[in-house]
């Protein structure tokens, strides 16, 4: 390893140290397939570099449905500004789940996934994952993106009314009177660090 490096001071290929050292999770992806991440990346999920190559994004998620519903966040900003972030729930290897804050840059802006970049920090330090059902952390993660329950009722194909009974049992779940304070309370996290909508 050591030899590697020595290399790369040697013929200036500072860009390969700075992609695999980076203590930062770095992550390359095709059509929302791996293609490269760095050592940070990987041990952020438990896994090593050679078993994350190639594989779907899907496998990073706490379940499927998490994937289908948050996969496609972004595209619009990312079309317009090529830059984006946010804040959500992943899961380890291990099946452990952790929040990250997670920010892209496409290389195809007109088609945003099918080439991009990722960068992925882990929040455990300063924002626990507290016990949600997959239902509610899908509904959190909607609301912490702004939505109101009658857009996450859409987006996740069930009645206004159904996302209302969630919410208020999470209110009362984290013995908190609203959605600011729910946000907090999950992770003790100022709004300002929450993606807003459009």
């Amino acid at each position: 390893m050591e030899l590697r490096i020595d290399e790369c001071f040697r013929d200036g290929r500072f860009e390969e140290l700075a992609f695999l050292y980076s203590p930062v999770g770095l992550v390359v992806t095709e059509s929302r397939v791996i293609r490269e991440c760095n050592n940070a990346f990987a041990s952020m999920f438990g896994y090593a570099r050679d078993e994350l190559r190639d594989q779907l994004f899907a496998v990073l998620y706490p379940s499927d449905e998490e994937f289908a519903n948050i996969r496609d966040r972004g595209v619009k900003q990312l079309q317009e500004t090529n830059q984006y972030w946010d804040e959500r729930i992943m899961a380890r290897k291990d099946g452990s789940l952790f929040w990250c804050r997670v920010r892209g840059h496409s290389f195809t802006p007109n088609a945003p996934l099918e080439r991009a970049v990722w960068s992925f920090a882990d929040l455990s330090g300063v924002r626990l994952c507290r016990d949600l059902t997959r239902r509610e952390r899908e509904i959190v993660s909607f609301l912490a993106d702004g939505l109101t329950s009658k857009e996450i009722a859409i987006k996740l194909d069930l009645s206004h009314r159904t996302v209302e009974v969630y919410r208020a049992k999470m209110l009362k779940k984290f013995d908190v009177t609203n959605t600011s304070s729910l946000l907090q309370s999950l992770g003790e996290i100022h709004l300002s660090h929450i993606v807003k909508r459009d």
